[in-house]
């Protein structure tokens, strides 16, 4: 790309150029959310330490990590018959079962702890091998095997319970729905526009959700401390059907926080666009929701989507390998606010406007601002 110093924009449209508006500035920032929808947070200092997580230990068990799940449930489980293989090895010594005889045992072919440990294992597992069992005349093993019995199906109720919910997890599905990577400003019926992607992955598409998007700008205070400012983007038909990839638009007009901010304040500004779309699972019914953020860098100036949607015989046809591409287009270099202001070239003097990029013609500077066709390919990396 060539630029002229003489009051015009010359694109060379014989190569393909990476557009990196802020990047320099993108490892200086942090950001308030990642990609992947995840905080960048840690607590210190949590008033109760453990006591939020203890009270609410399904939704803990939930979420840990699968490892940690595979690790609770196999201690659970050991842990449990070593503890009633203690209590059958003590009834078995109170009663002395190491000397009496086969017909006043209180567990038969139980002689030790090894036994004894083995003997709550069948027990709680119902493997039942017939070789040990309690006797009739021994009330309180018979006790014990009931309680173990009844801790059994808690246990086992639990455990299976948290599995069930890992597995259909909400986080999962929300990992088929995605919104692009950058989001591009460009002119939509002759008004700046922000807009994003957002496609769902899976064949049982999604009917009905609900998009947001959020400004999120850090507020730093004279004694260091950092405050969170929140504001409302209004976006354009907030309710979705997205059996294809749908477009989110937010217009820059008055009303809104973008709406002074041109393709240079970009670079300085800081501030973070975090966008979530809420809906139904149709398969479990549960409630998911799939969020992301952009920062400045994120922010594509003069570029459009290219178009992924196509119309064959018998079905639509959506090209996902073209989901984060962008293409160019003309776009005034001024923020909505002054764009608005009449700024736009006057006709006979469009030669001296630096609002659309002019191409070079036959030695020949010549402005279209209607242009439509891709004028370079860009690839949002």
């Amino acid at each position: 790309m060539s630029i002229e110093r003489d009051e015009q924009v010359v694109i060379d449209t014989n190569y393909t150029t990476i557009h990196t508006l802020g990047r320099q500035n993108e490892g200086s920032r942090l950001r308030y959310m990642q990609k992947d929808g995840s905080f960048p947070v840690v607590f210190q200092k949590v008033p109760g330490d453990w006591s939020p997580y203890l009270m609410d230990i399904f939704t803990t068990l939930v979420e840990i990590r699968w490892r940690v799940m595979l690790l609770i449930f196999s201690l659970s489980n050991i842990l449990s018959w070593l503890f009633f293989g203690l209590w059958y090895w003590l009834i078995a010594y109170v009663h002395k079962d190491a000397d009496n005889d086969e017909d006043k045992l209180c567990v038969h072919n139980m002689r030790g702890f090894t036994g004894a440990f083995l003997f709550s294992m069948e027990t709680q597992t119902s493997i039942g091998y017939g070789f040990r069992a309690t006797a009739e005349n021994c009330i309180v093993a018979i006790v014990v095997v009931t309680v173990q019995d009844l801790f059994s199906c808690i246990l086992d109720t639990i455990v299976i319970g948290i599995v069930v919910a890992k597995m259909a997890s909400a986080r999962k599905r929300a990992q088929t729905v995605g919104f692009s990577r950058c989001a591009v400003v460009n002119l939509r019926d002759g008004v700046l526009c922000l807009s994003w992607r957002l496609g769902d992955f899976r064949g049982n598409h999604i009917l009905e959700g609900v998009t947001r998007a959020l400004l999120v700008r850090p507020i730093r205070q004279p004694l260091g401390s950092v405050v969170m400012s929140y504001q409302d983007l209004d976006i354009q038909k907030r309710d979705i059907v997205l059996a294809t990839p749908a477009t989110i638009v937010h217009k820059l007009e008055p009303g809104s926080p973008l709406y002074s901010l041109g393709p240079d304040d970009l670079l300085g500004d800081d501030f973070e666009l975090v966008v979530s779309f809420t809906y139904t699972g149709d398969s479990t019914g549960m409630l998911h929701q799939t969020r992301t953020s952009y920062t400045p860098a994120d922010i594509r100036w003069g570029q459009r989507f290219r178009d992924m949607l196509k119309l064959g015989k018998k079905h639509y046809k959506v090209d996902y390998a073209l989901f984060n591409e962008t293409t160019w287009v003309p776009v005034p270099l001024l923020s909505a606010e002054e764009f608005d202001r009449g700024r736009r070239p006057v006709e006979g003097s469009q030669s001296h406007s630096p609002l659309f990029p002019s191409v070079k013609r036959n030695g020949n500077t010549k402005v279209n601002p209607d242009i439509t066709g891709e004028v370079i390919q860009q690839t949002c990396l």
